[in-house]
């Protein structure tokens, strides 16, 4: 091999290709009126997209079974395909696009003998579909990277503001010794006890069966997409219901309550109060949360600002209560539980445990301890924090931004993405266990509405 020509891939790329933990993801453009292939093409050609070493690389593998990556010349025509028909039946665009995903995200690998991204042009349903393997980077490095291809609705010159959207109004005083040592003795301890807890969940202890629990193999079956819409204003009048709360304390709140109404509806009476399900989700470990300036991004040695997969993973409990319980209460447990894990070290440990199974041990070993994790567990979720403002490609105003991923042992997963004062959160589900997905949707929906009309009377 030509070594000044092939990079190997990182342990978290190497991750993401092997077959436990086969990852793409999805993300969505709806436009307002449809994109014509010369102009998507054209922006693709201008685009920082393209001169990315990863995106312009084939994904090979040597005689010792690494995997590396090969530069090579890009053909932006083979990266387009174009659906000109609509690619199902019904008048809804948006459920079309959906079951459209649902399909691509069980049955739909990328083919290895091109860079590993594509962009799915569905012009009846003015929309755009960019598919890009995992191992090119995790969720908040490629929607940065993405947003490269727009720009301003108010100033179509400018690229779309990617700094950090402040949700906490904590005051950051200074400590008092006393209270610094409390503060480290509580990071130690919280430490310890969720590291524990998740060496563990890769071994045998798993979550209780319920209605909205899958298991090993679950990520073959066929799976369906729905969307629960939220407006970033009722999330943040609801987090004023408790001192300090951020918009993750709400979300998490959000998917407590809405679980628990949709498990009410599914099997009244047969669950026992307090019943934990256990919740993945991908924490962002780079200095600043975000989207992040691309420029930093792609600067060499940057280390955890970098480009890459900069993800740990934390467990985060959610618990069933019975149907009428306060909406403060799912608010308030679920704050507590965001500040023990926010002060523990878990993300970062938890990404340092991978790396050093993955080192000496393999990628298949690393594999499989990820796959017994989320076997184990009941759900996935993220949240990435998008545009504040209104964004267009070539000119074309974008009316929603979605990303969903490739399906996992979880019965449901997971992502929410905010744009322009919406949150939209997409729920894919094994259709065989949730059958009803659009309910689950209107429980979190639901859910939200009662901590935001919890808070405005109070």
């Amino acid at each position: 091999m030509d070594s000044e020509y092939e990079e190997p891939l990182s342990p978290g790329g190497r991750l993401f290709v092997q077959p436990a933990t086969h990852q793409i993801i999805n993300i969505v453009f709806g436009l307002e009126r449809p994109i014509t292939f010369d102009a998507l093409r054209t922006v693709i050609s201008g685009s920082l997209l393209i001169k990315h070493p990863r995106f312009s690389s084939l994904l090979v593998t040597d005689n010792h079974g690494r995997e590396h990556w090969r530069k090579t010349e890009i053909d932006i025509n083979r990266h387009i395909i174009i659906h000109s028909n609509p690619v199902g039946e019904g008048d809804n665009d948006e459920e079309v696009v959906s079951e459209y995903l649902a399909d691509l995200t069980v049955s739909s690998p990328l083919t290895t003998d091109k860079p590993l991204w594509e962009v799915h042009l569905l012009s009846a349903h003015k929309c755009l579909v960019l598919r890009i393997h995992h191992a090119l980077g995790d969720g908040i490095s490629l929607v940065s990277l993405m947003l490269t291809l727009c720009r301003k609705l108010d100033d179509p010159e400018q690229t779309p503001i990617t700094g950090p959207l402040t949700s906490s109004t904590e005051n950051h005083k200074n400590s008092g010794t006393l209270e610094s040592i409390l503060k480290l003795v509580k990071m130690v301890w919280f430490t310890l006890v969720y590291v524990f807890e998740f060496m563990m969940r890769g071994a045998w202890v798993k979550d209780g069966k319920t209605a909205v629990r899958g298991g090993e193999g679950v990520e073959l079956w066929p799976r369906k997409l729905v969307t629960a819409k939220f407006s970033l204003q009722d999330m943040k009048t609801a987090k004023s219901l408790v001192a300090n709360a951020t918009i993750n304390d709400v979300l998490f709140g959000v998917i407590s309550s809405g679980l628990s109404k949709y498990l009410d509806s599914r099997s009244p009476d047969s669950l026992p109060e307090g019943l934990q399900m256990t919740g993945v989700a991908l924490v962002n470990l780079r200095p600043s949360p975000g989207l992040q300036d691309i420029k930093e991004l792609m600067k060499k040695n940057a280390g955890t600002a970098g480009w890459g997969n900069k993800v740990g993973i934390v467990l985060l409990p959610v618990y069933y209560h019975r149907n009428r319980s306060d909406p403060l209460q799912y608010l308030k447990r679920a704050k507590m539980m965001m500040d023990r894990k926010k002060l523990s070290m878990e993300a970062f440990l938890s990404h340092q445990i991978g790396y050093f199974v993955m080192k000496y041990f393999g990628a298949k070993v690393a594999s499989l301890l990820e796959y017994r994790v989320i076997c184990n567990t009941s759900f996935t979720i993220s949240n990435i924090v998008g545009p504040r403002e209104e964004i267009t490609v070539a000119g074309i105003p974008i009316t929603y931004m979605r990303a969903t991923s490739s399906s996992l042992p979880h019965a449901i997963t997971m992502h929410m993405v905010s744009y322009a004062g919406k949150a939209d959160m997409q729920i894919l589900v094994a259709k065989d266990i949730i059958p009803d997905p659009e309910k689950l949707a209107k429980c979190f929906e639901d859910a939200l509405l009662e901590m935001k009309q919890h808070a405005v009377q109070t």
